[in-house]
C-alpha cells in the first residue's frame, strides 16, 4: 500500500536511455503520459541520448519543448547503457530515481507497483514475467543471470529488467564501470541497502531492433562479473558519527 506521508516528501526522476529509438519514442511518450497522470509523486522524465545516429535527438528536443515533464541530455558519443544511466543520475535533483527502456517492453504504469515498497526498501526492481523475447535472447539472459548469481550470490533474479526505482542516496554512490547496469541491485546491497523484487508484465518490442547480440549477453556479462567481484573485494562504507558544519563569518 502506498505510504502517502512518505511519498508527499519525495520526488522522482525516470531515466530513459535512448540509442536509435526514433520508431518507439512517440508511443513511449504516450505510455509514459499514462503514468504521469497517476503518479503520486512529482515526476520528471529525463531522456539520455547515448549518441543516437537516427532522428531520436530531434524527437527528444520536440517532446521536451512541448511538455515540461520531459527533459533530455545528450552524450557527445555512444558510451553504452552504464554510462548513460550514470550521466542521468549525475543530473538528477530528486529523492528517487527510476529507470526504464524506451522500447516499451516494460510499461511505465508498472512504476505504480514499485512505489508502495518505499521507504521500506532502498531499491525496487522488476522481474520480467513471461518474457516476450526471442529464444536466444531468453536463454542467454537466463544463463547470464545464473552465472552472475553463482559468482556473486546477490539473489537478484532478473538484473536486466529495465524497470527499477532507487533511493537517490544509493544511486549517487554507484561507481561507473563497464557493465555497471548489470549490478545495480548488488551495488545497492554492497552499500548496506535492501532490494525488493516483484514480477512485472513483459511485452514484445514495439518497434526497432534490439541493441544486444549473443556476445553482449554471454561473454561480456561474464567478464563484467569478475570486474564486480574485484570492486566488491575493495569496497568501503563509512558512517558519520559527528559533524560540525562550517559557519559563515
Amino acid at each position: 500500500m502506498i505510504n502517502p506521508a512518505y511519498l508527499s516528501t519525495q520526488s522522482l526522476t525516470v531515466l530513459v536511455p535512448v540509442y536509435n529509438e526514433e520508431e518507439s519514442l512517440p508511443q513511449f511518450v504516450a505510455e509514459m503520459n499514462k503514468f504521469l497522470a497517476q503518479t503520486p509523486v512529482p515526476t520528471t522524465v529525463l531522456f539520455v541520448n547515448d549518441g543516437s545516429t537516427d532522428n531520436s535527438l530531434a524527437l527528444m528536443r520536440q517532446i521536451c519543448a512541448q511538455d515540461l515533464h520531459y527533459a533530455y541530455l545528450s552524450l557527445a558519443r555512444n558510451r553504452g547503457l552504464s554510462t548513460a544511466l550514470k550521466a542521468g543520475i549525475d543530473h538528477c535533483q530528486t529523492t528517487l530515481v527510476g529507470y526504464i527502456d524506451a522500447d516499451i517492453q516494460t510499461s511505465p504504469l508498472d512504476f505504480l507497483q514499485l512505489l508502495p515498497f518505499f521507504p521500506a526498501y532502498d531499491m525496487v526492481t522488476g522481474i520480467r514475467a513471461k518474457r516476450q523475447d526471442t529464444l536466444v535472447k531468453k536463454l542467454s539472459s537466463k544463463l547470464a543471470n545464473a552465472v552472475r548469481r553463482r559468482l556473486i550470490n546477490d539473489g537478484i533474479q532478473d538484473t536486466g529488467c529495465p524497470l527499477k526505482i532507487l533511493k537517490m542516496e544509493y544511486a549517487r554512490r554507484l561507481p561507473l564501470f563497464h557493465g555497471m547496469h548489470r549490478f545495480l541491485g548488488a551495488l545497492v546491497q554492497l552499500q548496506g541497502g535492501t532490494v525488493q523484487q516483484l514480477p512485472v508484465p513483459h511485452y514484445p518490442r514495439y518497434a526497432g531492433t534490439a541493441k544486444y547480440t549473443l556476445l553482449n549477453r554471454a561473454w561480456k556479462p561474464l567478464v563484467d562479473t569478475f570486474g564486480f567481484r574485484w570492486i566488491r573485494s575493495r569496497w568501503k562504507n563509512y558512517e558519520i558519527a559527528e559533524h560540525q558544519a562550517a559557519r559563515s563569518a
